[in-house]
């Protein structure tokens, strides 16, 4: 008896619609009928679509696809596509190398923003305006640094690195205090439900000592056996 391995079967072209795709394209390009062959590759297209939903959020959805069943069809299907046929020659081309900035962060856990923001208020010529954004900007240091470094911060901290990263060029009016924000570890769910859980039996105990402690204060009967008749 002569099993079939998928080690035996023709390699997976594109592995993420599955072989039974790559055969129905197959199948596809042997058909001698163009109409027939349209019809069928459309009907790919949308099996092809329904088993990648995440390509839907993709730039040219349809687009990708039919690329796809060109490519699973090893560029041999003869159908009337709505995009550019593609090439062979097109998947060997490499994209542009895109250049990791090398740029200088002098207080990472503010970030580039920061320092951007800075400038852009540095050239901020109304008076008001500027204050404003300076203000903004203390702020967000201010979140950021708590965020970054899981502790809280006094507004003296931020407005000296607010000072340096300026060039003394930016600062707060006095008696401003910043937002107020509190560096929150987070709830240990767990441990909280345990205790939860451990308050409802206190209680349920608690409840059932109740309920003795009442029954053995009642007064009891002087007639030991209340269905008896006189």
């Amino acid at each position: 008896m002569n099993f079939d391995y998928n080690t035996t079967r023709n390699e997976l072209i594109l592995a993420e619609y599955g072989r039974n795709v790559q055969n129905m394209v197959k199948y596809i390009c042997e058909l001698p009928d163009l109409e027939e062959r349209n019809k069928y590759a459309q009907a790919v297209i949308d099996l092809m679509g329904f088993l990648n939903p995440h390509l839907r959020d993709v730039a040219d959805f349809k687009h990708k696809l039919w690329d796809h069943l060109h490519i699973i069809s090893g560029y041999k299907i003869d159908v009337d596509s709505p995009y550019p046929k593609p090439t062979p020659e097109m998947a060997l081309v490499k994209p542009a190398h895109i250049g990791y900035p090398q740029q200088r962060i002098k207080y990472k856990h503010y970030g580039k923003t920061v320092e951007v923001m800075i400038e852009r208020a540095i050239a901020v010529e109304e008076p008001e305006r500027r204050a404003a954004l300076v203000q903004g900007i203390a702020n967000f240091m201010k979140m950021a640094y708590v965020t970054w470094n899981k502790d809280s911060v006094a507004d003296e901290t931020i407005l000296k690195n607010l000072s340096e990263l300026s060039g003394g060029l930016l600062q707060l009016e006095e008696n401003i205090n910043l937002n107020k924000v509190e560096f929150r570890p987070p709830v240990n769910r767990t441990s909280t439900n345990t205790n939860r859980g451990r308050n409802n039996n206190n209680n349920n105990n608690k409840g059932r000592q109740n309920n003795n402690n009442n029954n053995n204060n009642r007064p009891r009967s002087s007639n030991p056996n209340p269905k008896q008749r006189h």
